[in-house]
């Protein structure tokens, strides 16, 4: 298990980058506990991999140093970094039986053969594999050979850091919940270091510890799932956390006091002047469909989910959603919102801004 930390580093696949714009991943400067379970979230193409692949020795950085625990590995193979890393698609030998499969790390490291028959069994009970254990991996399915090398990554208990890249794309539905809750316990058991690269907000938010959100080849905010909802960072945070998303409406800041086209609401925090592009977010969980007093908007459709209803309306020109209770009834008058001041943050130019306490 390791420290990581990551000191100025940035790649370009350009062999002459001429500025920002050619970085894939824009420069880093970042800390990541020993023992913590890191999850990596953005859109496809933000950096996510190219990252996990620096950290693990595959990529070597443009600029800048990673160091485990304060020793500089960037110049270091993988093999010496003492990393296992597990990648979207299966890897696994097809002329060797399962059990093979997962004890060739240990017997690689010249384990012991009683060591290696009691954590093969471990980890082939952990991925639900015991009864095929003496199969061959030729012929088994795609999602079968990739809990093959699930396991053969975690079966070494010394490595520094565990690192997956969408481990889990092959994976059955049901079967993907079962192996993130499997990977979450065993993190609480043997404390790795792990890194798990997602586009997929409920793995990252139900695996991790903190969740490292990334957009454009940039971290935009590293925090826990609830630091994530709660206060957005940046505007993608908002938009790619919560289902649905957190509204982002262009508008005005005076003081306490937001302007969305003339039609003004209260701000829990007071701003100065504020120059760019000036917008509120606000998640649909904190909106409230009224009669009353409120932003005038025009419903587009209800949608029952179950738990609860999604309100599709418009706001001046701007699409926004509401979360309304099961039993919540949407009636024709209910022509207005409110925001709850103290759930709505202003952003300037995708950057939260503090502001000052009442």
């Amino acid at each position: 298990m390791a420290k990581i930390t990551l000191q100025n580093l940035a790649h370009s696949y350009y062999p002459n980058p001429k500025g920002e714009d050619d970085f894939a991943l824009k420069e880093l400067n970042h800390d990541w506990a020993d023992g913590e379970a890191y999850a990596l979230l953005g859109s496809s193409g933000c950096g996510k991999s190219t990252l996990l692949n620096i950290i693990s020795g595959l990529l070597h950085p443009s600029q800048g140093r990673i160091l485990f625990d304060d020793k500089d590995v960037t110049q270091a193979s993988t093999a010496d970094r003492n990393i296992a890393q597990v990648f979207q698609f299966p890897v696994v030998y097809d002329t060797m039986t399962v059990r093979d499969n997962l004890a060739f790390p240990l017997k690689n490291r010249g384990a012991s053969a009683q060591y290696i028959q009691d954590r093969v069994q471990q980890i082939g009970q952990m991925i639900g594999m015991e009864a095929e254990l003496n199969k061959r991996a030729r012929g088994l399915t795609a999602d079968a050979k990739q809990k093959i090398s699930l396991g053969r990554g975690m079966v070494r208990e010394d490595v520094n850091a565990l690192l997956f890249d969408e481990p889990l794309t092959v994976i059955d539905p049901h079967m993907k919940w079962e192996l993130r809750t499997q990977l979450k316990s065993l993190h609480h058991e043997f404390g790795h270091t792990m890194i798990y690269v997602t586009h997929d907000q409920t793995e990252a938010l139900t695996f991790a510890d903190k969740v490292v959100v990334m957009y454009d080849g940039r971290v935009v905010q590293i925090g826990t799932p609830q630091e994530l909802f709660e206060k957005p960072q940046h505007t993608f945070v908002g938009y790619f956390i919560g289902s649905p998303g957190m509204n982002v409406i262009p508008a005005e800041i005076t003081g306490k006091t937001a302007s969305v086209h003339g039609a003004s609401l209260d701000l829990n925090r007071g701003y100065d002047a504020l120059s760019g592009k000036v917008e509120i977010g606000v998640r649909p969980e904190f909106v409230t469909l009224t009669d009353g007093p409120g932003l005038p908007v025009s419903i587009r459709r209800v949608e029952d989910v179950g738990r609860h209803k999604i309100v599709r309306a418009d706001l001046f020109g701007t699409e926004i959603n509401i979360v309304a209770g099961e039993s919540t009834s949407i009636s024709p008058d209910m022509t207005k919102v409110v925001f709850d001041p103290a759930q709505v943050n202003v952003y300037v130019d995708d950057w939260l801004q503090t502001g000052k306490a009442a």
